[in-house]
């Protein structure tokens, strides 16, 4: 989860994107964003999907299975 934790945090960034933007993004609070940046949580399927899809990577990117977007 740590490698999923991270990904995350820094495909954000490099998109130059808020937190908030994001959670509005999956419709959650950014409380809820925050837990999936620092691994206490992971999202749903269809949260993952979004996510891969928004920044254009592979889910198994975003896992850590893989290290190709």
């Amino acid at each position: 989860m740590e490698i999923f934790a991270n990904r995350l945090k820094e495909l954000r960034k490099a998109d130059r994107r808020s937190s908030k933007e994001m959670a509005a993004y999956l419709g959650i609070s950014q409380r809820a964003y925050l837990y999936y940046e620092s691994a206490v949580h992971c999202p749903d399927v269809p949260g993952l999907i979004k996510l891969a899809d928004y920044f254009n990577v592979t889910t198994d990117y975003l896992l850590g299975r893989s290290d190709q977007r």
